[in-house]
């Protein structure tokens, strides 16, 4: 049975949308032990799951599906596996977590149909230069994440 490696450690950014990773985090895909695992690196920044504020009320961003969505943000920032497979993982671990049916497929539903967009933000961010990992390990809750949002990206605003 798939599992996640350790406990999910993270603190804020000032920002209140974006939290650091603070202790090493990860998945077992599949069978545990099988090798396949996703390492999310310490201070990998994540927003946990990506859901419009006008459905917060039914699917908050953070969840039960917490983990599973701080594997998917890691996945969909490496991109050294498919969408779909990425999409799949986070499925699987919804699953490994016990989410409720309806909050999981709901996710699984919108990640597929429109994880399209978060996957080509992440393409810009990297081709732009930006690190989502933060390799100074002193972090302050006084930090803001200097993400471009993607309104600003896709148009090119400062």
């Amino acid at each position: 049975m798939s599992r996640f490696t350790d406990s999910l450690i993270v603190s804020p950014l000032s920002d209140g949308r974006t939290w650091i990773i603070l202790r090493p985090f990860g998945y077992d895909i599949g069978k545990e032990g099988s090798g396949d695992t996703v390492e999310v690196k310490i201070g990998f920044m994540t927003d946990f799951a990506s859901i419009p504020r006008l459905f917060w009320i039914i699917l908050p961003r953070w969840g039960k599906y917490g983990n599973a969505a701080v594997v998917h943000d890691w996945l969909y920032w490496q991109q050294t596996r498919s969408r779909k497979e990425s999409d799949s993982i986070m499925l699987e671990g919804m699953g490994m977590l016990r989410v409720p049916r309806w909050q999981k497929y709901s996710i699984y539903i919108a990640v597929r149909s429109f994880g399209c967009l978060a996957w080509k933000r992440n393409q810009m961010d990297r081709k732009s230069g930006f690190k989502r990992v933060l390799t100074d390990y002193v972090f302050k809750s006084t930090m803001k994440s200097r993400r471009p949002s993607l309104f600003r990206r896709v148009f090119r605003i400062r």
